[in-house]
């Protein structure tokens, strides 16, 4: 399926100001500590923020997100700023890069209701947030097997979880095909979309039904010994 980018990118360019603000934040953050990469403005609002802006039409309605390995706040921090009936959560193990993905969102006047910057292994803080959000994400992070093992356990049943891929999505999810209950996930969902000439998805899966308790384990145990085999 084909995603249609009208509707994400007029949300975009109605909220402009603000996410352009964010983005300088970003590009100066980055010369400070690798959050993103590139410290160009243009480059970071073409091949990021516009990216991560495609996904908005796909954030539920007044719900609770929640961005795994945030980074420098992509994709998060745009939902935030372009979608302000979601509250998100921006999660990430690194504690120089929530420190400053922390004064981001104060200087951009995100209150702690609706923007909170969390820093933690996504595996523990499931433990203690379990099936509490509508959607969780990740962009860049992990292949979309381990993906599901740690997004799985922080959303509730009739939720979603929504992966950022490139050209080796279909490739990725074939371990899986027939087992994504096991996590209480349906069958996934690809989704394309046209941004230029790269080859983009989102691949995304309903919670069906609770995640075993077992999910997540403990840190490394997703990529050494995948859930599937």
């Amino acid at each position: 399926m084909e995603l249609d980018l009208t509707e994400p990118l007029n949300l975009l360019r109605r909220h402009e100001g603000e996410v352009r603000h964010f983005v300088a934040l970003l590009a100066t953050a980055n010369t400070r500590a690798r959050l993103t990469g590139p410290t160009d403005e243009l480059v970071l609002w073409e091949d990021h923020v516009v990216d991560c802006a495609a996904a908005l039409a796909l954030l539920p309605q007044g719900g609770q997100v929640i961005d795994v390995g945030t980074g420098g706040g992509l994709p998060g921090l745009v939902w935030a700023l372009c979608r302000p009936d979601v509250a998100v959560t921006l999660l990430d193990s690194v504690e120089r890069k929530c420190a400053l993905v922390g004064e981001m969102v104060q200087v951009l006047g995100l209150p702690p209701e609706r923007v909170q910057v969390v820093c933690e292994r996504s595996e523990t803080f499931a433990a203690r947030n379990r099936e509490v959000f509508d959607l969780a994400s990740a962009r860049a992070v992990c292949e979309a097997g381990v993906l599901a093992e740690v997004l799985s356990p922080l959303v509730r049943p009739g939720g979603h979880l929504l992966a950022f891929k490139g050209p080796r999505a279909e490739e990725e999810l074939e371990g899986g095909r027939g087992k994504w209950d096991r996590l209480g996930l349906g069958e996934p969902e690809r989704l394309g979309y046209d941004l230029g000439d790269k080859v983009r998805c989102f691949v995304r899966w309903e919670k069906i039904a609770p995640c075993p308790s077992k999910y997540p384990r403990r840190p490394g145990m997703a990529e050494k010994r995948p859930w599937y085999r």
